[in-house]
């Protein structure tokens, strides 16, 4: 019978439910697909390999997942020894099962130590617990995680004397070597479990780890005892009991759907999954708990609604749109803009009845735009943060810098991909670069600046900060660009708002304009393609070539068409960017190292960074890495151009 795994005891923690599909194949499981959890999944061997060497010469417990009792053997022979380390060691208990990343026994006392790729300051007291006094909800799965191999292994060796850990990235600490990320490396083709390759042998060939081991046993005890349940209506144990039970009868615990929860449920189906005849587990909980028809499930629901944190809809039975009332909203209007309430009821108003047209305050957003002066200049960044720093000096998930694309906006509407800036040297620190590069590219005029969200100012934020701890001869004079161009986050000690500091193009979005076509989403992989299929403008425009629209070009050709249709609907010119290695032969495939299919999305483009930094890399393939880096950036500034031309020329 198959035993209930800490990962299942995981996944039963987020929703019970989830344990009646998670094995079934006939189900969809969209984080399969997602290429930022991929990314993360992949640093997360390296920071596992790198915590090995704390422990060294452990023994490693090398068996298929599902040969339960052989681990479980293995691993006893070992703990007959006095001393002994051993990786990925297995215990069973009635029906449970777990590995533990490190174990490390000193006569019959055992450490059980969990390695995550999540970083923590040492210094922070605070650092586990909220104000109340309870778990912080960003540390739960972990701990929780931990006080379930505890309660297996204590169980299976009663005779022992079992003490947590967790073992993380510590900011506190600086890498003394470059390269420390590409040190552990996976064979093309390799399982990130057992085929993980170490260019080094010890802890002394690098310095000095940055990773630390933090003792967390009292949590844990105190978990195991329920001074800090998980679930309200549920003991530690009895949680355990609940989830094994389901688990290996197959059974669909009915657990009570939660709005937060199933918002973000992976167990859905994309159109396509569906033709393939994949089933959705989402579906099937609302089929269930609340006689959802199939027609319900084509209707605008309250999922949707952005931002939404109001009343329990789910409780109450009432989470497709038409069911919704201006009460749950309770919208609260705001002078010239709009409030998100109101954008809230304004998205359920229009889903309600089936009303496809734009909303937009239009006088505010020509008040808005006339603030603006030309030239206009698109920035969009690339960046990468990794447990394991590229280059020495640097911390765990400091930001990284690797790119940037500009687009710029004259006044005669001609169109002009300015310039941009890339790193693909492995073991090079890009940032001081980079923001060299941004000052040649903005510094000549005082044309309005504009970014789409946050991050591109946090990421100023960033380099700032670096800059002034830096010994870079001309960092006064770059602080002084990036204050210029940049507003201080809210932890900024020191507090700064630039006379040019970027407009942020997602919150113009924000304010002024909602259309039903995003479905409730501002982001700009949705706000582009709503934009191209709304816009008359933009249709009439990028249907042609950019060679005769006055549209100049970096990376693609002159016959490119960004506005293509599918019958009625728009392409999302995201998915028409290149697949990479077009052309290449099987032979030159052959010898690729990255094993990148293309990139598309944020977390592709993370990865793919990650991949320039082997220096084994032969030059062909970085350039076409890098080519399509280029182009994937330059899509991002080209949309923030769309958008803005969807609203000067259409709405205004």
């Amino acid at each position: 019978m198959k035993p209930l795994t800490k990962s299942r005891f995981k996944l039963g923690l987020e929703c019970p439910n989830k344990l009646y599909f998670t094995s079934k194949k006939e189900y969809a499981n969209q984080s399969l697909n997602d290429s930022f959890l991929q990314a993360l999944a992949k640093g997360g061997f390296q920071v596992e390999a790198l915590a090995r060497l704390h422990y060294p010469k452990g023994i490693f417990i090398d068996t298929q997942n599902y040969e339960y009792d052989l681990a479980t053997d293995l691993t006893q022979e070992q703990l007959t020894k006095d001393a002994i380390s051993i990786y990925e060691a297995a215990f069973e208990h009635n029906g449970l099962f777990i590995r533990t990343d490190i174990l490390s026994k000193k006569g019959n006392h055992i450490k059980l130590i969990e390695v995550e790729a999540k970083s923590y300051d040492p210094n922070d007291e605070f650092l586990f617990f909220g104000k109340r006094g309870g778990i912080k909800s960003d540390w739960k799965s972990y701990l929780f995680d931990l006080a379930f191999q505890k309660y297996v292994a204590q169980k299976a060796y009663p005779q022992f004397i079992f003490e947590t850990y967790l073992l993380m990235a510590d900011k506190t600490k600086t890498a003394k070597v470059d390269g420390l990320n590409q040190l552990f490396r996976i064979p093309k083709g390799g399982n990130h479990r057992t085929d993980v390759q170490s260019n080094i042998g010890s802890l002394d060939e690098i310095g000095e780890s940055v990773l630390s081991e933090i003792n967390v046993d009292a949590i844990v005890n105190g978990i195991i005892a329920n001074e800090y349940p998980y679930f309200d209506n549920l003991s530690f144990e009895e949680s355990i009991k609940l989830f094994k039970e389901s688990y290996q009868e197959d059974e669909y615990l009915n657990w009570p759907t939660k709005f937060g929860s199933c918002k973000g449920c992976e167990f859905k189906t994309t159109d396509e999954q569906e033709q393939e005849g994949l089933k959705s587990g989402f579906k099937y909980c609302f089929e269930k708990q609340h006689a959802w028809k199939p027609s319900d499930f084509d209707k605008s629901n309250a999922f949707e609604i952005w931002n939404f944190r109001g009343k329990n809809l789910v409780e109450e039975n009432r989470l497709l749109m038409e069911d919704v009332t201006e009460e749950d909203i309770n919208a609260k209007p705001e002078a010239g803009r709009l409030s998100a309430s109101e954008r809230q009821w304004i998205q359920v108003e229009k889903a309600q009845q089936n009303d496809t047209s734009i909303f937009v305050l239009k006088e505010e957003l020509k008040e808005e735009i006339a603030n603006w002066r030309f030239p206009l200049h698109f920035i969009d960044f690339e960046t990468s943060t990794v447990a394991l720093p590229f280059t020495k000096g640097r911390r765990p998930y400091e930001q990284v810098a690797f790119q940037f694309s500009h687009h710029q906006l004259n006044e005669d509407g001609s169109i002009e991909h300015k310039s941009e800036y890339i790193n693909n040297t492995p073991g090079k620190f890009p940032n001081f670069e980079f923001a060299r590069a941004l000052k040649k590219a903005l510094y000549n005029d005082e044309g309005t600046i504009f970014r789409f969200a946050a991050h591109e100012n946090t990421i100023v934020n960033a380099i700032i900060s670096q800059l002034q701890s830096s010994y870079e001869p001309d960092a006064q004079e770059l602080v002084s660009f990036l204050k210029s161009i940049s507003t201080a986050t809210k932890d900024n000690v020191e507090q700064w708002n630039g006379e040019r500091s970027m407009v942020d193009l997602n919150k113009v979005v924000k304010d002024y304009y909602y259309n039903p076509l995003t479905k409730g989403s501002n982001s700009i992989k949705a706000v582009l393609p709503a934009s191209l299929h709304s816009s008359r403008y933009l249709q009439k425009k990028y249907s042609q070539p950019i060679g005769k629209i006055n549209v100049d070009s970096s990376n693609f050709e002159a016959n490119e068409i960004w506005l293509e249709k599918n019958g009625d609907e728009v392409i999302n010119p995201y998915v028409m960017l290149p697949s990479l290695f077009e052309g290449w032969s099987m032979l030159e495939l052959d010898d690729t190292i990255s094993e990148l299919d293309g990139i598309a999305d944020g977390g592709a483009a993370l990865t793919a960074y990650a991949k320039l930094q082997y220096v084994d890399m032969e030059q062909k393939e970085r350039d076409e890495i890098t080519s399509a880096l280029l182009k994937y950036c330059e899509l991002d500034t080209l949309a923030m151009v769309m958008i803005y031309e969807h609203f000067r020329y259409d709405l205004i």
